[in-house]
């Protein structure tokens, strides 16, 4: 029983991820004072299918219960929760710097998203290069490292959308959003390094 758990818990966090989006891109047009409750609601999911990640990793490992299909599976669904969040933040204009004109903040949020897209789908690839030569490509540390960044700048900017207008707000987001470019672009050449072939 216990072995199928993890790909059962992943399922659930892409449905959890796909009202998540839709939230997100639905939050422009939910009236000014209650736009920030909805957005509570959305972190609230956010976070739950976090946890979903971290409860399924932990079955995984404690009964064993890794499997080929799950390896692959699991960093997908990150991805498309991760990429596909950043895609919304783009698309509806968020977070807000400053007082940076509408231009320069999609150049920001696009860059940023086209960044984490181009590394996910590099990394992507190379997980199933080696997964089709038996070579296990599971997450590294700095593989979760990334993931937890990210993770934290999605909150952040959820966070600051709906409560933060100060300009510590904006600084801060700066912080996170370079911090998390860096650990991104460090985490993909780090899987460049690592082996896609059993040793012959």
């Amino acid at each position: 029983m216990w072995r199928f758990v993890p790909n059962i818990l992943t399922f659930i966090r892409l449905g959890l991820t796909m009202v998540f989006l839709a939230m997100v891109l639905y939050s422009p047009e939910v009236a000014v004072a209650n736009r920030p409750r909805f957005l509570d609601v959305a972190f609230v999911l956010f976070v739950i299918a976090g946890l979903t990640d971290i409860v399924d990793g932990h079955v995984a490992r404690r009964y064993n219960a890794t499997t080929k299909f799950g390896r692959i599976i699991d960093p997908l669904v990150d991805k498309i929760l991760v990429c596909g969040a950043f895609i919304c933040f783009a698309i509806i204009g968020v977070p807000t710097l400053f007082d940076w004109g509408p231009t320069t903040r999609a150049i920001v949020h696009w860059t940023v998203a086209g960044i984490l897209i181009v590394r996910e789908a590099y990394v992507t690839v190379l997980r199933q290069m080696a997964e089709a030569r038996g070579v296990n490509f599971a997450a590294v540390k700095l593989g979760k490292i990334k993931m937890f960044i990210q993770s934290f700048a999605i909150g952040t900017v959820l966070i600051k959308t709906a409560h933060v207008s100060a300009d510590w707000g904006h600084w801060f987001t700066i912080v996170v959003f370079t911090l998390m470019v860096v650990v991104t672009v460090a985490s993909g050449l780090q899987a460049t390094r690592r082996p896609r072939a059993r040793p012959s």
